[in-house]
């Protein structure tokens, strides 16, 4: 793994640990409470690891809580009790997503009534629920405000450096002129209306520049794209997302047969390109996951198995008999926790060449590259796959043995963020 500058930044704060130095409270902000993507995971992992050291944490959340993950306990719960944008109706969607006045709200009230000079917030997910407007009382503790860019949403409109449209990655630089009047958005022209609305809103609320506010980027090389985007270099930080493989043992992929899909059935995600090729490579296929294109793919490819959200364990069970795990993404793939949780257990992977990570991992000789719009393409590779039990079992070997390096381990990774806390403390103190 290679160390940028804002990553010894941040090991040099690991001494405050070492004094001793703490905070008063972490406060996880996050759109919802129930684990279905690799951002809400984190967020919970942080919950669960920074509470074990003894140091209180709420955790603020725009759905109601009510079906909140079992990390969530033994935390203060703090619940919006909105809805998803999806969900809440054409109209509404639409206008809660631009500012979502009861996510302000809340928010505001529970730092005027609890708030001390050394609690700290982290925000993760806002785009689905909470919306723009959470920024609002943010600025308050703005120099206390650690903020991780799970994607570009911070930057971008449709939250990629995609054209959804031209199935390319984009190099436009975002809320420009020329990025307004591109059609690049997964629906349709006027939804990219609508999110340079929405970016608009935030910006006007919350400057990065003019605020202390640390962004943490899951993968160096969204640094560049970041700060293409707006966003101050000397606030930006890379800490990788903390992974622990879904098994202890090696997968013997060697000996599986099924090719599997684990994450959100979104367009960006890329599973319908996955069935489709797996289709003509007359492969096996298991998808774990829900979202929007669920019911399309199961029509469209029946053959595939569908079997929808899966606990940690459930997905374990899956992992046993996998000979290969494909993410297939459309857009430019921050991280993909997915692909090392499966390399770290021994399950080789196709990666696609615009997800961050990609290169090392080929590299490495433990996964695959093969962009998933050429279709053809990667059903070559599937069925090339699927009978070279040689090639399967040296790259499951090779990912059990050496994936770990391209991540943290949980533990390593807390340390880092709890030093990464202690420095917004102590930076809010000196101010």
């Amino acid at each position: 793994m290679t160390m940028s500058d804002a990553n010894l930044r941040s090991l040099a704060t690991l001494g405050a640990l070492r004094a001793g130095t703490t905070i008063d409270r972490l406060v996880v902000i996050n759109d919802v409470s129930v684990v279905r993507g690799g951002a809400t995971n984190v967020a919970m992992t942080s919950v669960r690891l920074l509470s074990e050291r003894g140091i209180p944490v709420t955790y603020f959340t725009g759905d109601d809580g009510l079906n909140a993950d079992e990390k969530l306990q033994d935390v203060d719960v703090e619940a919006v009790g909105a809805k998803h944008i999806r969900e809440a109706g054409l109209l509404h969607g639409a206008s809660s997503g631009l500012y979502n006045r009861t996510s302000a709200s809340a928010l505001a009230e529970w730092i005027a009534k609890n708030d001390t000079p050394r609690t700290v917030y982290h925000l993760h997910g806002w785009s689905k629920i909470l919306s723009p407007s959470i920024f609002a009382p943010l600025r308050r503790v703005a120099p206390r405000l650690v903020v991780s860019a799970h994607d570009f949403f911070l930057v971008c409109p449709n939250g990629g450096y995609y054209d959804f449209q031209a199935q390319s990655v984009c190099n436009l630089q975002p809320m420009t002129l020329a990025c307004a009047a591109k059609s690049c958005d997964r629906r349709n022209y006027a939804h990219k209306l609508w999110r340079l609305a929405r970016q608009t809103v935030r910006d006007k609320l919350f400057r990065f520049a003019n605020h202390g506010s640390t962004v943490l980027a899951v993968h160096e090389k969204m640094l560049p794209l970041l700060a293409f985007g707006g966003l101050p270099p000397d606030k930006l930080r890379t800490l990788r997302n903390p992974v622990t493989p879904w098994r202890a043992n090696r997968v013997r992929a060697e000996q599986n047969r099924d090719f599997i899909f684990v994450g959100r059935l979104e367009q960006d995600k890329g599973a319908d390109l996955f069935a489709e090729a797996a289709r003509r490579a007359g492969v096996p296929v298991t998808i774990v996951g829900t979202g929007p294109q669920h019911d399309v793919i199961a029509k469209i490819y029946p053959e595939a198995k569908l079997v929808g959200w899966k606990s940690r364990q459930e997905i374990v069970e899956i992992a046993g008999s996998a000979r290969a795990l494909v993410m297939p993404s459309r857009y430019r793939e921050p991280f993909g926790l997915v692909a090392l949780e499966a390399l770290m257990s021994g399950i080789p992977t196709i990666v696609t060449p615009q997800s961050m990570i990609a290169e090392e991992l080929v590299a490495a000789g433990m996964a695959v590259a093969c962009d998933a719009n050429a279709v053809d393409e990667l059903a070559a590779l599937l069925r090339r796959l699927a009978a070279d039990d040689a090639d399967i079992a040296s790259m499951s070997r090779t990912g059990f043995a050496e994936a770990h390096r391209f991540a943290l381990s949980p533990n390593e990774w807390a340390n880092r963020l709890h030093a990464i806390y202690i420095e917004a403390a102590n930076q809010n103190a000196s101010g």
